[in-house]
This record gives C-alpha cells, structure tokens and sequence, in this order.
C-alpha cells in the first residue's frame, strides 16, 4: 500500500466515476460480517476515469455515505487505479538491513519510475525468499504520483475521515479475492483463475495464481455504455436510464435491441482479455475458470453466455457467501450490490492485516 497504518477498524471507500461505495468489516470466530454499507453516487465530473477532479463534491458524497451507513469509524482505506500506479517485483539480497533495502529500493525504484522521485509516493514489503535465487528476496515495490495519492487524501479529509491507507486497486481486489475462494477450485491453489470486475466506466480483468494477482489489465467499458444506450434509444434523463436498467419497466425491444448487444460487447471484452493475458509472456496458462463480478454481472444469464463464447467455465463472485450481515447494514442492499464491492471489500480487509 502507498500509505498504511494499522489500527482497529477501517472503512473501505470505493470511489468511482458513478459512485461513492463504502463498507465496514468486523471479525469474529474467524468469520467476517458486514457492519455498515452505504452507497450514494459521485456527483456530476466530480471524477474524471478514475482521477478526482473535485475533492470537496466527492468528499461530500463520502460525508453522506458514512451518515446513512452509521458507521463508527472514522478512518479510511481507499484506492487508486491500476492505470496509476506502476507495480514491479525487484530482487535483493536477502542479507541486507531494514536502512540499506530502503536506499537499495529507492535506487531501483529510480529506473522503473518515469517521474521525478520527489513527484512519487512508493511502498515495498519483503515477502520472501525469491524463487530464481535463494540468496535474494522478492520485494513488491508500488509507486505512482503523489497527486493521485493526494487527491484521494483530501476527498477523505473533506468528508472528516482519515484516509489511513491509499492502496492500488489491483491489490485491493487480490485481498478481496479471499472472499471468493469458496467459489474457485481448491480454493484457487495450483489454480489459474481470472476475475472480472465490471464498473461504471472501466472493467478490470485479472488473473490470479495461487490467490496472487499474475496479470492484470483496465480498461474503458462498463455499465454506464448500457446506461447511455438505454438514453438515447428511449429518450430518458441518465437517472430514469440508470433506475429502468435496474428497476425493469423497459419497452419489449430492450432485450433484442439493447441488452443482447451490450452482453455481446461484454463477451468480446473478456475474450480480448483472455487474448491479451495468453500473448503477455511465455508460458501462459488459459484461466480454468472465470468469476465475473461489478454491477454488469447481475445481469441474468451473462454468466452463462460467457462461458459458452470463451469455453471457459463462468460464475457470478459471491463474496457474501461465507459472511454474515449485521442487522444495521441493511441486507437487501447489500445483497443486491455485493458483486459490486470487491474493491471496497478488499479494501476493509485491510483492518484484519
């Protein structure tokens, strides 16, 4: 993570071109429950593809996010997009002391990164022995502009939060991917598995190996295309666009002549992705199964379709399924957008690192 400190609770604050989401996790007997979920949308070009161009208008949406949730903490964990962070894994000397891997770190860190250093936040962990070389270890190393972390920083302070944390999507959503693991084969040990999460504006795909994100890849496509399709065939405002696409109540063409190609798109996304993923290094493995998840992975019957254009066996994340629900988070809600909230998910996990 680019900025962390542990402490007890933290809210795990998704914030997205369409919506403020945040969640609240307690632990306990080893199983996590729900606390507080509250969702409220982004105000209008308040952000722009991920970046925040308004901190005070998202900050808002946060203050109303954590006073309709009634959560208590008062501290956050909060991410920037994998378009924003560059992510490399450096080998060093496993000999070497706490002071010395820094400066070893910065030193490398200096050759990957485009920017001037005084421009970049940046964080390292060492997580062991490196398997090319057992006199050496691995060392993830995630950095980007300290813009993007600022901008992040000051929506949270604006809402009266603390963003203890600013982590990079791609790990957030590998943290959240524990709570899929009922759903993988084995668990996902010794397994290729790939997720893909559909937003508002941008899906991410990635692949994990060993519940390790290997592979992962942004890019623009999402349910607001749905959304705008449903504007412009019906002549409809984006918020009566945006509650039909939900809600139903759609003239008897939508299906044929607007949801079927949009779910046509979403195939064709995920096959270029599988495409792009197998042609990224050498021996690459086809994903043995893929989780769909985001608001576009309710739609009825996409899984199958998938599966049945890709020849991959799909199913819709179910992180709720080894969760329990706190009468306070409202599990009808919650329920209804818990495919939606991985990156919040795995951003509340943090409390439990």
């Amino acid at each position: 993570m680019l900025i962390g400190a542990k402490q007890k609770s933290l809210l795990g604050l998704d914030i997205t071109t369409s919506s403020v989401k945040l969640v609240e996790l307690a632990q306990s007997g080893g199983q996590f429950r729900v606390e507080s979920y509250s969702a409220e949308p982004t105000p209008p070009n308040s952000v722009n593809e991920k970046a925040i161009v308004d901190a005070e208008a998202v900050g808002e949406a946060v203050r109303r996010a954590v006073k309709r949730s009634g959560a208590k903490s008062r501290e956050a964990a909060v991410a920037i997009s994998v378009d924003a962070a560059i992510t490399k894994v450096i080998q060093l000397p496993s000999s070497l002391s706490e002071s010395e891997l820094e400066g070893q770190v910065e030193l490398q860190a200096d050759q990957y990164i485009p920017f001037p250093m005084e421009e970049v936040s940046y964080d390292f962990e060492v997580i062991g022995p490196s398997v090319k070389d057992p006199d050496t270890g691995d060392v993830p190393m995630e950095a980007s502009r300290t813009e993007n972390v600022e901008q992040r920083q000051a929506a949270v302070e604006a809402a009266g939060l603390a963003a203890k944390e600013v982590d990079v999507e791609s790990f957030a959503l590998e943290n959240a991917c524990l709570l899929l693991t009922h759903q993988m084969p084995d668990g996902g040990i010794e397994h290729n598995v790939a997720v893909v999460d559909f937003g508002a504006s941008s899906t991410t795909f990635s692949v994990l190996r060993d519940l390790k994100v290997t592979y992962t890849r942004d890019f623009a496509f999402g349910g607001q295309q749905l959304t705008e399709e449903i504007m412009r065939t019906y002549g409809l405002s984006m918020e009566d666009a945006g509650r039909a696409k939900k809600e139903g109540g759609l003239p008897s063409n939508y299906e044929p002549e607007v949801l079927d190609p949009f779910m046509d798109d979403m195939c064709q996304q995920v096959s270029r992705s599988l495409q792009f993923f197998l042609a990224s290094g050498g021996g690459r493995e086809q994903p043995e199964q893929i989780i769909v998840c985001g608001g576009c992975a309710n739609i009825p019957g996409v899984s199958d379709l998938i599966a049945s254009r890709v020849g991959i066996p799909t199913l819709v994340g179910d992180p709720l399924g080894q969760m329990k629900i706190s009468s306070k988070a409202k599990a009808q809600g919650v329920k209804r957008d818990a495919t939606a909230l991985l990156t919040a998910f795995g951003l509340a996990l943090r409390s439990f690192d």
